[in-house]
Parts: structure tokens; sequence; C-alpha cells
């Protein structure tokens, strides 16, 4: 078996452009961080491949391997946005089976040191899904559309715990509550009080939604730290798309649109208004206010 893996990544590790291999047994019959299979290798290459990530399945005597070719922006923009919760976890507990000058090593320490411009930049990614999340929610509560209106808040619940989680300075991984139980039991209890809760669905929703813009209110200046931080770099007003170019997160960019409401609502942002070449249409730009 581990002659057979060492033939699908010797070639690899004698690339230039590989910088690390990690290996990834499967701990258990139904190892979802592992996809089922008995085997995962993850190649971390350099910025040059042609793609960004590469999935390639092989089966050896009945034994299943997957092998992913990931870059270095793929990688980081999985930490960012949250949308591949195994690589923490193959990250930090795979084993390092290859390691070019030592790089591996090196982003694993950046990964439990996670310096505090990253942490900031993610919260501000999560604080903005959290907005869109409660706020979809509570619009379909309005409209007495329960079930839906309980995966909406779901989900909130789940980037208020993440949300908690960097700002303790750790990566969230794919275990979150359990992780969120030992940081902030709080916002673990709201998450059992909704699962779990002996009052109908609706009444959970309501007592949840009061909690949560608790919790929201309480981490805005926290959570919008960072579009703040870019706000203030300019003393004129920000259009909607500068804005947007200049966070490059796709997934942040694309809640931009209720967040910047939210703020404003909430008195954190003023509305600046210019004239358009139309009778009595004007730009929105926007200002921070304090």
């Amino acid at each position: 078996m581990e002659e057979y893996v060492r033939q699908l990544y010797q070639d690899r590790a004698s690339e230039d452009s590989t910088l690390g291999i990690i290996s990834v047994k499967k701990r258990h019959e139904m190892d979802a961080n592992t996809d089922h299979f008995d085997h995962v290798l993850l190649i971390l290459a350099d910025n040059s491949q042609e793609r960004l990530w590469e999935t390639r399945h092989y089966d050896y005597s009945g034994i299943s391997i997957a092998v992913h070719t990931a870059s270095e922006d793929q990688v980081n923009d999985w930490l960012l946005n949250g949308t591949n919760r195994r690589i923490v976890d193959w990250l930090l507990n795979g084993q390092v089976i290859f390691d070019r000058n030592e790089y591996v090593k090196s982003f694993r320490e950046k990964l439990d040191q996670f310096p505090a411009e990253e942490r900031q930049l993610k919260i501000g990614v999560e604080f903005s899904k959290l907005i869109r999340r409660y706020s979809d929610g509570k619009s379909l509560f309005e409209q007495a559309h329960y079930l839906d209106s309980f995966n909406q808040i779901l989900h909130a619940l789940h980037h208020l715990a993440r949300f908690a989680i960097i700002e303790h300075g750790s990566y969230p991984e794919i275990t979150v509550w359990k992780q969120v139980k030992k940081l902030e039991p709080e916002i673990y209890k709201l998450y059992s009080e909704l699962t779990e809760g002996d009052e109908t669905l609706g009444k959970r929703l309501e007592l949840l939604m009061i909690a949560i813009e608790f919790e929201v209110s309480r981490k805005t200046r926290l959570g919008a730290a960072h579009l703040f931080s870019l706000m203030e770099q300019q003393e004129e007003p920000w259009s909607i798309e500068d804005l947007k170019q200049q966070l490059s997160v796709r997934d942040y960019s694309l809640d931009l649109g209720i967040l910047l409401e939210f703020l404003i609502d909430k008195g954190f942002i003023d509305i600046v208004l210019r004239e358009t070449k139309g009778r009595k249409i004007y730009h929105r730009y926007y200002k921070k206010t304090r």
C-alpha cells in the first residue's frame, strides 16, 4: 500500500512547482473528512499551475485514494471563505511526506499564529455572511415561512460560531460546535435552543432572532472593522463598485450591499448623494461616520 502511494507522489515531489505533500488516512469506516476514501494526498503547488485545484481518484486492490493538487491561491481562498473546511484538518493534522524548504512547516506556523490582519479580514467575511443569513431568516419568519427561516437562522448561528472561533484566534474546523462550546458556550446554547428546544418552531425562531440581534449589535464594531479600516484609507466617499474592487474577496463582495444597509441603519455609515445627468437621480456613495 505505502509503496503504491509513493508511486503516486514521487514524480510530483521532483517538480519545482510542488511545495509540499501531505498524507491523510481515513480514521474510521465512514470518515467524511476524506470523502470516505481510504487515503488522501494533498499536493500543495505554487501559482504556476494551469488549474487552481485538480483532483484524481485511484484504486489499488480495493483501496481508494484521492489526490488533490491545490495552488497557494486556492488554499488561501479556502481558508479565507471557509468553503473547504476539511483543509484546516488536513493542513494541521496530516502527515507531511514532502516539504520543500520547510514550506509546510512555515504554513502551519502561520496557521497557528493567525496574524491579526488576516484574522480581521476573515472576521469581516463571516460577519457579512452572518448579516445576510440573519436578514433572510428574519424576512422569511415575518412571512410565516418557518422551515425556510429555520434553515437561514441555523446558517446565521453557524457564521456567528465561526466568528467567535476566529475572534479567539483559531481557525474554524469541521467540528465548529465542539470548538465554540469550549470558547463561547453562550453561542452553543443558542444552537441547542434552536435545534432541541421544547417550544414551537415559530417561538424558538422568535427568541433566537432576538438573541442573535443582541450578539450582532455587540459584535458590530469588530465585525465591520476591516471594512471601516478600508473606508478610512481615503477622505472621499466610496462607491459600491470601488468598495467591491478593493475587497477582492468574492464571498465578501456578494453580501456587501446588505452589510452596508445594516451599517447605515445602525448609524456607522452615512449616505452621500451626488448628481447624475438624470433629473432628481443621484449616485449613492458611502462614508464612515464614527
